[in-house]
């Protein structure tokens, strides 16, 4: 169970932490993260990051994919850790 909370804090803060370094290298013009990327940290476990980063460092919050895509893996992160937990984890 541990091993689950930790992954998902894990690839949470990548996440979390790839969305401040896309929004600072936003602004000053720099090579971007690309999207695609974000996406797949946030199908991979880091869904809660990528909201949290969406509103500290208020990036890509005017995208409609990620307004309601990174919400929705969250969710669905959140909805596999209960089902690992609930169904595979005696």
């Amino acid at each position: 169970m541990s091993i689950l909370f930790f992954y998902l804090f894990f690839m949470s803060l990548v996440l979390f932490s790839l969305m401040g370094a896309d929004k600072r290298r936003a602004k000053q013009h720099a090579y971007r993260v690309p999207e695609r990327t974000l996406f797949i940290f946030a199908a991979f476990g880091g869904g809660l990051g990528g909201v949290l980063g969406m509103l500290a460092f208020h990036h890509k919050t005017k995208h409609r994919s990620f307004r309601f895509g990174m919400p929705f893996f969250a969710l669905l992160n959140i909805g596999i850790a209960y089902l690992i937990l609930r169904y595979l984890i005696p």
